[in-house]
């Protein structure tokens, strides 16, 4: 499976933590039962994890110019009907995504467009599976514009999570096809997606599980807004 490269500081940041604590025990004539257990085997432990969360893996979506996908692999914790006023400027339903520590952590187009990104917002840092978290932690916003609609995507940072990546350009909008991915969260965070109501048939609901490009989450009506 492939893993991403933004590993490798935390493997060697691993490397270099247990590699010092394993000289200064060696140096106090620690025997290698004791080496073995305070050292080696958290190294590994750890290393392992951090290839684990950084797993990348192909995802394949679906045929269908009509679906929108999710951005992000997790639980949804909300779908919620509200105003969206900064952006979008319209009556939208924002689907809330959790994301578990062990949850892939490579955020993907829902739908193929323009991704354009709107920059970084600093807040709290609240446990994002609260529902304030979606208004007061600190996110980046981009913005999806598409044939049949925009959707606003909030990549939002909780108490463990600190850093949230958005990979294409950050001063133009880039095409995007959908599924194609835009970014990485790191270490338990959430993902919002805001829909315009007038557009889009939602199918999911809350405690759904989704998978970042394949899973449909919601579909485009059609001209006359019939489904």
């Amino acid at each position: 499976m492939p893993i991403r490269l933004e590993v490798i500081p935390f493997i060697v940041a691993v490397a270099l933590v247990f590699g010092l604590l394993a000289l200064i025990l060696y140096r106090r004539n620690c025997r290698r039962w004791c080496l073995l257990g305070c050292c080696a085997a958290p190294a590994v432990v750890c290393a392992a994890y951090f290839l684990f969360f950084f797993r990348d893996p192909e995802r394949t979506p679906p045929a269908d110019a009509e679906a929108i996908v999710a951005g992000a692999d997790g639980r949804v914790m909300s779908v919620t009907s509200m105003k969206e006023d900064a952006f979008l400027k319209t009556d939208c339903v924002r689907i809330s995504i959790f994301l578990s520590l062990f949850d892939v952590h490579v955020n993907r187009a829902p739908f193929a467009g323009q991704s354009a990104f709107l920059g970084y917002f600093p807040g709290k840092h609240l446990f994002t599976f609260q529902e304030k978290s979606s208004d007061v932690n600190q996110h980046n916003k981009i913005l999806i514009t598409g044939a049949g609609t925009r959707c606003l995507v909030n990549q939002i940072v909780g108490p463990v999570c600190r850093r949230v990546v958005y990979w294409p350009d950050h001063d133009k909008a880039v095409s995007v096809a959908m599924g194609e991915r835009i970014g990485m969260m790191k270490f338990g965070s959430r993902l919002d997606m805001y829909l315009p109501v007038s557009d889009v048939q939602i199918l999911i609901k809350p405690g759904d599980t989704v998978r970042a490009g394949e899973t449909i989450v919601a579909r485009f009506k059609n001209q006359t807004g019939q489904f």
